[in-house]
């Protein structure tokens, strides 16, 4: 059996995300791994609903034993066994977000010879989380350019904070994989900007008060927004997206609806953000670039620019070190733009 490894779940950014990470890389390498002090600085220290539903979903795709998977626990040991494909179905309760849960099982099906189907109920459009058109529109996309196959298709959204959302992933054998190159060079020909709002039983002007804002503040055409009313949410919500489109991927910023939000703030949220990026001349989002350490060291690494990197971003890199022999380096190029280098001994 591989040495144990030890991890601290405190580290760094100290979140959900170095659990999620962890198991995804015990799966794919089969290194166990115990980890202590999980969320140790958060406000709930230890596993909530969410962070115990990815172990118990990262443990039946890849045959597991795990000791300590409890509500409220900070430490678990999670020995891997054999990864199995196929189709799976996961449920979190509540609205206890999909797109996270994906994170932990997705790397090892993703590297599988048999292809697999996901069906996973729960939140899709979560503040805190990826929403599904980040998945769908950004990361998806860069996956497939790498070389895995991979689909998303989303049957019905599920808002905070009833949830009932469901979405299915397609995995299928990986092409040839190569390495990702993406780097926005000066003069290069800016994003074109989109807009996606999703709502789900509240009243029809609030999107259009949305859309009306972002259509009016970033000078877009009708044709280039769109209004996904759902009549099968389980409860009401609301996001607004705003697509940074380019070189065949979207980056993609969101603003999310609340009680006692207006219509104009939650547009303001993600006009702002990509505003932002857009400055920056970077080639992916902080977030984007979070997402991509860990498919890019599972394949054959690459490089690409981005805005500072986030304390997640620094933390995953320090785990993807623990279980992968990967070097990553940063370094800025500009007064806002960082190039993150992955290189790696890995193969799948």
């Amino acid at each position: 059996m591989s040495e144990l490894i030890q991890i601290d779940g405190s580290q760094g950014e100290g979140g959900g995300q170095i659990l999620r990470s962890a198991l995804a890389l015990s799966v794919v390498t089969g290194r166990p791994f115990r980890i202590g002090r999980i969320r140790a600085g958060r406000p709930k220290p230890g596993l909530m609903r969410q962070h115990l539903a990815c172990v118990e979903a990262a443990a039946r795709i890849g045959s597991a034993e795990v000791a300590g998977a409890a509500l409220g626990s900070q430490e678990i040991t999670f020995t891997p066994g054999a990864v199995v494909p196929g189709v799976h179905r996961f449920q979190i309760a509540g609205a206890g977000s999909t797109m996270l849960l994906l994170q932990a099982v997705l790397p090892p099906l993703l590297l599988s010879r048999q292809p697999s189907e996901l069906v996973l109920e729960g939140g899709t459009h979560n503040p805190f989380a990826p929403p599904f058109p980040f998945i769908e529109r950004a990361f998806l996309p860069l996956l497939r350019r790498i070389g895995f196959d991979v689909e998303a298709t989303l049957d019905r959204p599920g808002f905070y904070p009833n949830g009932g959302g469901l979405c299915r992933v397609v995995i299928r054998p990986a092409n040839a994989l190569k390495p990702l190159r993406l780097e926005v060079g000066e003069g290069a020909k800016p994003a074109s900007l989109a807009a996606l709002v999703c709502q789900a039983g509240l009243p029809r002007q609030v999107a259009e008060r949305e859309l009306g804002v972002v259509r009016e503040r970033l000078g877009l055409a009708p044709e280039q927004s769109a209004l996904e009313v759902r009549a099968d949410a389980i409860g009401p919500g609301n996001t607004v997206h705003v697509l940074a489109e380019a070189d065949g991927f979207s980056n993609v910023f969101t603003g999310f609806g609340a009680p006692r939000v207006r219509a104009e703030q939650v547009a303001e949220e993600a006009i702002g953000a990509a505003a932002r990026f857009q400055a920056s001349g970077a080639a992916v989002d902080e977030h984007l670039a979070d997402q991509l350490l860990l498919p890019l060291a599972l394949a054959r690494g690459g490089s690409f620019t981005t805005t500072e990197p986030s304390g997640h971003t620094r933390t995953n890199a320090d785990i993807l070190r623990e279980f992968l022999p990967v070097t990553i380096t940063t370094e800025p190029v500009a007064p806002a733009v960082w190039r993150l280098q992955l290189d790696t001994q890995f193969s799948p």
